[in-house]
């Protein structure tokens, strides 16, 4: 990999992991301190590796950098040093001048222990998203006010209140104890998944699929369940829900990134070995009385690993969208369930279902709509098409529709 491509892709890989780490170290306070130092190591690595190359091992040289910049942080700032210097450990050799861990696993706890820093129940959950976006997942600004269809200003300030009450509540950055983990681990796991679905079918950039949204939600999901205490079965429903549907990305967009329809999908695409994984974790998520959402969709989507249009296949999702709305419903959920409705019962019973649901601020309710009157009454079908398109947000969302109204 050469410099302009390794640089990025350590960015990505590894900015994250240094500044959980000095962020751990300094204080949650200091958030902007880790992040700053991070920054500067990065932007050094540009201006080294472009003159003299790219070192033998360029991780280590990154943290060889940021432990080094981290303690030259400490000398210029004495009364800070000494602020928080009775909180860090010093090495033996040098007692003035902080331990700083980079190990795997110390990296791996800090990203940890953040993620249950920032899932506060007292901080609003766009700003525990965008948090996470911006520390645990190396997002910069912009990439965040584009995932949420907003701007720098307004990300800024979400951010800066959310510091502030990590700050406010003096917030520390260590695994809670078993009860509060057992507390807080919901608000986690709604993070991650609201994380995933924003990459799933995401509004910005005119880009429906953002798999670097999906994949940075697995890897986190991941290290919860490489740790014993949060290695629970809602963590396992939730990476299988995770690995199911990623295993059709390879399907989901054609050359031009278009959108490709479920039942247009060629299925040789999918990818088989996340296929086994999710279903691997699905059988670990049996374990243990508590049915959550992320079990009944981790079902739905299992259903949906198998292309065959049978019936039974279509009766088992209906049922266990069914459950998923006892358990927690939602318009989207009950609008997908009419779908697998009318693949189990007809089309004449889903429309009077889907017509009950009046979301007509959404244009999936149209387009669903739309193709349940195809073949039944054409021109409502149009009418319906016709609205979806006036309501729907991006060029992919707008093409597929089109190319639906073409076909009638």
């Amino acid at each position: 990999m050469n410099q302009p491509e390794l640089i990025p892709h350590l960015f990505r890989t590894e900015f994250t992991k240094i500044t959980a780490v000095l962020c751990k170290l300094f204080g949650i306070e200091h958030i902007e301190v880790a992040e700053d130092i991070t920054s500067e190591t990065f932007l050094a690595a540009f201006e080294t590796w472009t003159y003299k190359g790219i070192p033998e091992n360029p991780t280590a040289w990154l943290y060889t950098v940021a432990k080094n910049k981290a303690k030259n942080y400490f000398k210029r700032n004495q009364l800070f040093t000494e602020k928080i210097s009775k909180d860090i450990k010093y090495s033996s050799s040098e007692k003035a001048e902080p331990e700083i861990d980079l190990s795997e696993k110390n990296i791996t706890d800090s990203q940890l222990q953040m993620l249950f820093a920032i899932c506060q129940p007292s901080i609003p959950i766009e700003a525990q998203i965008g948090l996470a976006l911006r520390i645990l997942c190396g997002f910069g600004i912009d990439e965040i006010a584009n995932a949420f269809l907003t701007n720098k200003e307004t990300v800024n300030k979400r951010l800066f209140r959310a510091k502030e009450k990590l700050r406010v509540e003096k917030i520390s950055i260590e695994f809670p104890p078993e009860p509060v983990i057992n507390e807080r681990l919901d608000a986690v796991l709604t993070t991650l998944y609201l994380l995933y679905n924003e990459g799933y079918y995401s509004e910005s950039q005119d880009s429906v699929l953002r798999e670097d949204l999906c994949f940075e939600a697995m890897r986190l999901t991941c290290l919860l369940i490489e740790n014993k205490k949060t290695d629970q079965p809602s963590v396992n429903a939730l990476l299988s829900l995770m690995c199911f549907h990623a295993s059709r990305f390879p399907a989901r967009k054609n050359k031009n990134g278009e959108i490709i329809l479920y039942q247009d999908q060629d299925e040789k695409l999918w990818d088989q070995e996340l296929i086994t994984k999710g279903i691997y974790y699905l059988q670990q998520a049996s374990h243990g009385e508590r049915l959550t959402k992320y079990h009944v969709e981790a079902g739905i989507a299992f259903w949906h690993t198998k292309k065959e249009d049978t019936k039974e296949k279509w009766e088992n999702i209906l049922q266990l969208y069914n459950r998923l709305l006892q358990i927690e419903y939602s318009p989207i959920a009950a609008l997908n369930r009419t779908f697998a409705l009318s693949k189990a019962n007809g089309k004449n019973e889903a429309i009077i279902e889907a017509e009950k649901l009046q979301l007509t601020g959404n244009h999936f309710y149209f387009t669903l709509l739309g193709e349940l009157y195809t073949g039944i009454d054409t021109e409502k079908a149009k009418q319906n098409f016709e609205k979806a398109f006036a309501l729907a947000k991006t060029k992919t969302d707008k093409h597929t529709i089109q190319k639906q109204l073409d076909n009638l």
